[in-house]
C-alpha cells in the first residue's frame, strides 16, 4: 500500500482573458499499481470567494472524498471545522425543527470551541472540562454532546478516525438525565380560570392542547380535512414550526386520536366561526396569511399574559399542557401502556411494549375522562386531586 497523508491540494487563484479570476484546486488520486494522476478543477470565481479562506472552505467536501477513496497509510487528520462542513452539507436532517437545532449549535457552540481543532487532537477529559465550563442546563449541554458524538459517527464512516475510537463516547455530562426545575402541572381549576382569559381562536387551541395533549406544532398543523366528525376521531400527521410544515417528530406520533364528543362540538363551533372552514384549510390560519400562526409569538403575546392574567404566573407555556394531559392520565387511572399510546410517544418504558396496543376503547375512555375534567363534569376531591366521579 502506498503511504498517503490527507490532501489539502494546492488552491491558487488563475487569471482569465475573459471574465473574473477563477480559484482552481490541484489534486491527485493515487492508482491501485502505485502510480498518481493529476487534476485540476475550478472552484469558482472571485467574486463568488472573494478571500482565499472563503474557496479553501468550498473545497473540503471535494478533498474528504478524495482522501476517503484513497489508500492510507499515515493519514493526517483534517480538522474538526472541515468534519462540520462536510456533516452539514450532507448529513443534516430533513425535518426543519431539528435541522435548525444542529444549525445552531454548530453555529453558536461548536464551530468557534473546535473548528481549528485536528480530530486526532480530541480528548475525553478535554471535552468534559469544557462542558462543565458551559454555563447552560444540563439537558442543553446533552443535546450539544449528542450532536457531537453524531458528528464523530459521520467521521467514523467517512474513515476520518478509525472506527471504535469515536472521542465522545467516553464524554460525561454530569446531571444530564435531571431536570432543573420540575415542569408545570396545571390543577383543574387552575385549567378553568385560564381558558376564562382566553377569545377565539385561542380558546379553541387550547381545549386541543388539553384535551389531546397535543405538541403546540402538531396543533398549528391541523387541518379541517384531518377531522372525522362521524367516527370522532382526528388524525396527527404534519407538524407547523414557524410558518414551515414538516412531519410530525417521529413516526409513533402519526396516528389517529380519539375525539370526544363534547370537544368536538367545541371544534365545530369554531369551524362555523373561522373564515377558513374547508377540508384543505388551516385550523389555526391567521386571517392577515391564511397560514398557520407562529406558536412561539402567541405564547409571549397570548398565553403567558392569560397565565399572568389568571393568577397562575407567566412561566406557563404550550407544553404545560401536554405535561398536564400526562397527569390527569394518571389521574384517571389509565394504565400505561394506554398513556403512552396516548400521548404517541415511541416508549415510557421498554417493557410496556410487550403487552401489545390498547384497545380503541380503552384510548376513548381514558381521553373522555380527561375532557371531562375540561368541561367541568361532577368531580369529588381526594387529598386535594380532582377525581371523576
Amino acid at each position: 500500500m502506498v503511504g498517503t497523508r490527507y490532501q489539502f491540494g494546492s488552491l491558487r487563484l488563475r487569471e482569465r482573458l475573459r471574465g473574473p479570476a477563477v480559484w482552481e484546486i490541484r489534486y491527485y488520486d493515487t492508482e491501485p499499481g502505485g502510480g498518481r494522476r493529476r487534476h485540476a478543477v475550478i472552484v469558482g470565481d472571485a467574486e463568488q470567494y472573494p478571500t482565499i479562506t472563503e474557496a479553501r472552505r468550498a473545497v473540503q467536501t471535494l478533498l474528504l472524498r478524495v482522501n476517503a477513496e484513497s489508500p492510507r497509510a499515515e493519514m493526517r487528520i483534517p480538522t474538526f471545522g472541515v468534519l462540520l462542513d462536510r456533516f452539514v452539507e450532507h448529513e443534516l436532517p430533513d425535518r426543519y425543527s431539528t435541522r435548525m437545532a444542529y444549525e445552531s449549535i454548530i453555529r453558536v457552540h461548536l464551530r468557534p470551541r473546535w473548528g481549528e481543532y485536528p480530530l486526532d487532537r480530541f480528548r475525553p477529559m478535554v471535552i468534559e472540562q469544557w462542558f462543565r465550563e458551559l454555563e447552560f442546563a444540563p439537558k442543553t449541554k446533552a443535546h450539544i454532546r449528542s450532536l457531537m458524538h453524531l458528528i464523530f459517527k459521520c467521521a467514523e464512516r467517512w474513515c476520518l478516525i478509525e472506527m471504535g475510537k469515536n472521542p465522545i463516547a467516553l464524554v460525561r455530562v454530569k446531571n444530564s438525565s435531571k431536570r432543573q426545575r420540575r415542569p408545570r402541572v396545571l390543577t383543574v381549576e387552575e385549567f378553568c380560570r385560564l381558558l376564562a382569559q382566553f377569545v377565539e381562536p385561542y380558546r379553541t387551541m387550547v381545549l386541543i392542547a388539553q384535551c389531546l395533549g397535543l405538541r403546540v406544532s402538531e396543533i398549528m398543523g391541523l387541518q379541517w380535512g384531518d377531522f372525522d366528525f362521524k367516527k370522532r376521531t382526528v388524525l396527527i400527521q404534519r407538524s407547523v414550526v414557524q410558518g414551515r410544515v414538516d412531519e410530525v417528530k417521529t413516526e409513533y406520533s402519526k396516528d389517529h386520536v380519539p375525539l370526544d364528543a363534547r370537544l368536538a362540538e367545541a371544534v365545530l363551533a369554531w369551524r362555523a366561526q373561522t373564515i377558513f372552514p374547508r377540508d384543505e384549510d388551516w385550523l389555526f390560519a391567521n386571517p392577515a396569511t391564511a397560514r398557520p400562526y407562529h406558536q412561539d409569538g402567541l405564547q409571549q403575546r397570548i398565553l403567558k399574559p392569560a397565565g399572568s392574567a389568571a393568577g397562575i404566573g407567566d412561566e406557563i407555556g404550550w407544553h404545560t399542557f401536554r405535561h398536564t394531559y400526562r397527569s390527569w392520565l394518571d389521574e384517571t387511572g389509565a394504565p400505561m401502556k394506554v398513556q403512552q399510546e396516548l400521548m404517541r410517544h415511541a416508549s415510557i418504558q421498554t417493557t410496556m411494549n410487550v403487552y401489545g396496543q390498547a384497545m380503541s376503547d380503552s384510548k376513548r375512555r381514558a381521553s373522555s375522562q380527561v375532557v371531562s375534567l375540561v368541561f367541568g363534569a361532577p368531580t369529588q376531591t381526594v387529598a386535594g386531586s380532582a377525581v371523576i366521579q
